[in-house]
């Protein structure tokens, strides 16, 4: 049985190799907790949202499997 809280290793090849629907399905997967990490004072913060957000996409295309 497929755990929900994990993304796909399916989704997480396909955005390693550049797919900008793959890459969006891990953003939208993570998007509470880059929204969560950019609260500043009770509101969030759009930059910093934004830099997570590109952060992340860098980490996924620069990520290589070991083989």
């Amino acid at each position: 049985m497929r755990n929900k809280k994990l993304i796909p290793f399916e989704v997480i090849q396909k955005a390693v190799a550049g797919e900008p629907e793959a890459v969006d399905a891990v953003l939208r997967h993570y998007n509470a907790h880059i929204k969560y990490l950019s609260m500043y004072k009770g509101h969030i913060n759009d930059d910093i949202q934004d830099r997570l957000k590109a952060r992340l996409v860098e980490a996924i295309l620069k990520f290589h499997f070991d083989k």
